[in-house]
């Protein structure tokens, strides 16, 4: 019978692991009001028009990948370089990445972002993801 391997938990009192900690700073990290990254989202913008959902008025904005038109809550702030490097593997630093580099990334300007529509930006982020576990 295998047994469980045991997962070190040295953060919060004994209760998450590393990688939990390392997802509770990215997390805290995007939810920052990052302004360029609106910036982003309002040069897609296209003409008003009605939200097909709810058949109210919106801004409307365009998808460059999928080049749909979507109302402005279905655009995601795609950055064009990924956050976490897709080429790099974290060994040294707090919790294995080198934040200063995250941070950078993160919080680039407006050129660094591209809007895109959710379904496209989650495209785009399983394909990076699983080149990033390729790499591994």
């Amino acid at each position: 019978m295998l047994m469980k391997k045991e997962i070190e938990k040295p953060y919060n009192g004994g209760q998450w692991s590393t990688a939990r900690m390392r997802s509770f700073a990215m997390s805290a990290l995007r939810r920052a009001q990052w302004g360029p990254k609106y910036q982003s989202i309002a040069q897609a913008y296209i003409g008003d028009g009605i939200n097909p959902k709810t058949g109210k008025p919106c801004k409307l904005h365009k998808c460059p990948t999928c080049e749909q038109v979507y109302p402005k809550g279905g655009m995601h702030a795609d950055h064009i370089n990924p956050v976490i490097p897709i080429d790099r593997q974290w060994s040294n630093g707090f919790l294995g990445y080198d934040w200063n580099e995250v941070m950078r990334n993160l919080w680039c300007e407006k050129e660094g972002f591209v809007a895109t529509c959710k379904s496209c930006h989650a495209q785009k982020t399983r394909q990076e993801n699983t080149e990033r576990r390729n790499n591994k």
